[in-house]
């Protein structure tokens, strides 16, 4: 490494960081970079993404996949603004992103120079956690380790702004010792963290005087999966899932009843009602009306602001999942008494798994997508990587597929931005190039984002030793998530004229941007086209066409939700005998044993 500008030191340190790929989109606001990554050669992979938006998506995807932080680039004014989205999915999602950016010349700042935006201002929010502008060179060390440590240790994104003069300066690659120079360092160790023990026992005690134990998990118990079964196993606990953390644990675990919410299964919500205690490790999950009514709980969580925010908690263990749990399970008693509870949590998941297979067989026009969430389900290779869309593609993705043994899935949890499943397959197929990778998407989705980088998918692929990309599309013509709320949530009938798409071959765009690809129109194709899509180690496009008069139903539905789902109907729905149709026909497979 021989610096010579100030864009030269960045990657520099950023490959001390053992940062090496870089997600986005050129502008002249961030050109030096461009030109420093140029004479890099072969040391930096740079992925051009279709728009600022999506490379910073991928580089969130890719910070997911890997638990490392990835850095995503943009130019100046608008290519910055482009990145917002994805930076926020970080920011809701706790992931490490680093985000660099071009800016005007110095000399013009304030002067309402073309293309100029306030950067800091603008990133006050998202990078509230460190969001600093390069102004000489021997600043550049500094703010480039405080980035990266800080999106590290935080959990967080972070902004770095370049004005287009600086990149070009003589690096200075360690300050002079002296005073106002800072002289910072890379190397980075992650503390233990484990709680006080005598909050520990509480903790215990707590948990032994339960004989219905509930425990549910998030993305942050993603490196305590044996300490979690180990302590499931003691207490004889079910486990629920919240969104994020539906491929901590396999689904085919013992106990384990699935995700929890309006996209969760009715196991989960039987779970949560019937408990008399709660153990929740690495969640903040949002939705307390899913949660018990005044039951003791104990919380686990590295984060202290995290801790009894959603649930008014008795004991909060404030430390590292797994060191956490470890240090839990000793003082954990076993009690005979507890089996009729496991056994009867086993016996609801087993019914609810063959309740899901039943409805997917509904008929419906033309295909029941449950249907195909079920036969995805059963087609996936083994270590496949899963990316799901907002919409209602994720209520299917949530209930419908099940994660094995050494499976990832992921998708915008708390944000919940649609557009998200394509740019995310992306990020998780250069994080991880030897596993397949699905996105499992809506068609509105895959207008907003998705179209577009399936160019980016052809460039690609050929990096990849195992080319497995396969893109799903859940074809309905409509923005289907949005219009069962606009029917459940308000008690309005279907607004065509916000909630129709223009329809879109989906699989002949694929096919004229070198992609293979199915429409499948015909419920009795579907396995077929899963297993020719799979075969075909390269990347697939499956256009499915299917209902949008399924409803995605959550596992209790309210009277207030049922009330409101009426009104819209009586108020002139225009799907309305459609709705009706399928909804008989979901309510008797959901009856029949």
């Amino acid at each position: 490494m021989s610096a010579t500008t100030v864009s030269d030191f960045v990657l520099d340190r950023l490959e001390q960081w053992g940062v090496t790929r870089l997600f986005g989109y050129p502008g002249d606001g961030i050109n030096g970079l461009f030109g420093a990554l140029a004479r890099a050669g072969d040391r930096f992979e740079f992925v051009q993404a279709r728009h600022e938006e999506t490379a910073a998506l991928m580089a969130v995807a890719h910070a997911k996949l890997t638990d490392a932080p990835s850095v995503c680039v943009a130019t100046s004014g608008p290519g910055a603004i482009h990145l917002l989205n994805g930076l926020y999915d970080a920011k809701k999602d706790h992931q490490p992103v680093v985000a660099i950016v071009g800016q005007q010349a110095r000399s013009t700042h304030g002067a309402d120079q073309h293309q100029e935006v306030d950067l800091e201002a603008l990133f006050s929010d998202v990078a509230s956690a460190f969001c600093q502008t390069v102004t000489v060179p021997e600043q550049a060390r500094m703010v480039i380790d405080r980035a990266l440590r800080i999106a590290t240790t935080r959990r967080a994104p972070t902004v770095v702004i370049l004005p287009n003069d600086v990149q070009e300066l003589d690096a200075v690659v360690l300050p002079e010792r002296a005073h106002g120079m800072s002289r910072t360092s890379h190397v980075l160790s992650q503390p233990n963290v484990v709680p006080d023990p005598v909050d520990l026992r509480i903790a215990a005690d707590l948990l032994n005087a339960g004989r219905r134990v509930a425990m549910l998990i998030g993305s942050g118990a993603r490196g305590a999966v044996a300490e979690v079964r180990a302590v499931a196993d003691v207490l004889d606990a079910g486990i629920a899932k919240a969104l994020l953390g539906k491929d901590v644990l396999p689904d085919d675990v013992p106990g384990v009843t699935g995700t929890i919410g309006l996209l969760g299964t009715k196991p989960s919500w039987e779970l949560m009602q019937g408990c008399d205690v709660l153990l929740m490790v690495g969640t903040s999950f949002p939705y307390t009306e899913f949660l018990p009514d005044g039951v003791p709980a104990v919380q686990v969580d590295l984060d202290p602001t995290r801790i009894g925010l959603r649930y008014p908690t008795e004991v909060n263990l404030v430390g590292d999942a797994r060191l956490t749990l470890a240090a839990l399970l000793p003082l954990l008693e076993r009690h005979e008494e507890r089996g009729a509870w496991r056994e009867r949590i086993v016996d609801d998941v087993a019914k609810w798994d063959a309740q899901v297979v039943r409805e997917a067989e509904v008929p419906a026009d033309p295909i029941n997508p449950q249907h195909v969430a079920v036969e995805l389900s059963r087609h996936l290779p083994d270590r496949a990587i899963v990316t799901a869309d907002s919409g209602t593609s994720v209520s299917w993705f949530a209930r419908h597929l099940h994660l094995r043994e050494g499976m990832r899935g992921t998708l915008s949890g708390q944000l919940a931005s649609m557009g998200v499943g394509v740019p995310y397959a992306i990020g998780a197929k250069f994080a991880h190039p030897d596993r397949p990778v699905v996105a499992f998407v809506g068609d509105g989705s895959m207008q907003m984002n998705g179209l577009a980088e399936l160019l980016t998918i052809a460039r690609y692929a050929e990096r990849w030793p195992n080319q497995q990309l396969v893109v799903v599309v859940l074809d309905n013509g409509d923005l289907n998530m949005v219009t069962w709320e606009q029917r459940v949530m308000a008690g309005d009938p279907r607004f065509d004229a916000s909630q129709d798409l223009p329809p879109v071959d989906y699989a002949a765009v694929a096919r004229a941007m070198g992609i293979g690809a199915e429409r499948v129109e015909d419920p009795a194709e579907v396995a077929g086209a899963f297993d020719r899509a799979f075969a075909a180690n390269a990347p697939f496009l499956l256009d499915m066409v299917v209902d949008p008069n399924v409803p995605p139903m959550p596992p209790h539905v309210t009277f207030e939700q049922a009330k409101h789902l009426m009104f819209a109907l009586a108020k002139g729905d225009s799907e309305r005998g459609g709705i009706i149709r399928q909804t008989i026909r979901e309510t008797v497979a959901s009856h029949r044993r």
